[in-house]
């Protein structure tokens, strides 16, 4: 089974990974070396963000 490629840009993971304090876990070890909670956060970051942009495009 071939791995999919990820709907999420690298940059944004990388920002979020930034935001969220282990980039720098990111940067050494790799995407594999995050823990399945640091995963999930980042998910859970990404979500939040676009539930924000589309609250604000429907105010404008």
């Amino acid at each position: 089974m071939g791995r999919h490629k990820g709907i999420m840009s690298d940059h944004l993971k990388e920002e979020i990974a930034k935001e969220l304090g282990f980039y720098d876990t990111v940067q050494k070890e790799g995407w594999g070396g995050i823990k399945a909670r640091d995963a999930g956060n980042i998910v859970k970051r990404a979500v939040e963000m676009a539930q924000e942009k589309l609250a604000n495009q429907q105010k404008n």
